[in-house]
């Protein structure tokens, strides 16, 4: 009988070590492809709904929405991973994340065309993402889980969101906008 109780007191310590080596990650759908980010990082999830559009941004940012008094940007995943503009669809869904940048909270909503589940993800069960073949930016990637089979891309949102990137990437569609229309004025005059 001691060591019928001592075998169980060992299996519950490793089940206990074994679950403090387990992440929760909210997995979703997005252009075909099942991606996930870290539970830890989501306010809320929800509705698609029409939001308000902001002049003179880039086109992954979709636009703004009143969250409970504060204007949250909502930003399209598949435009910023390069592909095509997510078409909104009835389960597609505005997922909201708080990131931090310089010791302030930001909130940001993304849109993706439908969340699937939390998945319990063992720290073992991630590996590096490889350097090549991979539909969006690797520094987007913050690694890939190994679940039932398959993998899962784990996104780093805290880059593909990254204030500085996008506010430069504005920058440059406003530059572009200016030159477009500089050439469109001489094109006129002459």
């Amino acid at each position: 009988m001691g060591a019928l109780a001592l075998k169980t007191s060992k299996e519950r310590v490793q089940q206990e070590e074994a679950h403090l080596d387990l992440s929760q990650y909210l997995t979703f759908q997005l252009c075909g492809e099942t991606f996930a980010i870290g539970i830890l990082a989501i306010k809320e999830i929800l509705e698609y709904m029409p939001m308000t559009q902001v002049p003179m941004m880039p086109d992954f940012v979709r636009g703004v929405m009143n969250l409970r008094g504060a204007v949250v940007p909502v930003i399209d995943l598949s435009l910023r991973f390069g592909k095509g503009e997510t078409t909104v669809r009835r389960r597609t869904c505005v997922v909201i994340i708080e990131i931090e940048h310089d010791d302030l909270q930001q909130y940001f909503g993304v849109l993706v065309d439908a969340v699937h589940e939390v998945l319990a993800i063992a720290d073992g069960d991630i590996v590096p993402a490889p350097q090549f073949g991979n539909h969006i930016r690797s520094d987007f990637i913050a690694g890939m889980a190994k679940v039932q089979n398959r993998f899962v891309v784990l996104l780093d949102l805290s880059r593909a969101l990254s204030v500085e990137e996008m506010a430069q990437l504005a920058m440059l569609d406003e530059t572009a906008l200016d030159v477009a229309e500089a050439a469109a004025e001489e094109h006129v005059s002459h």
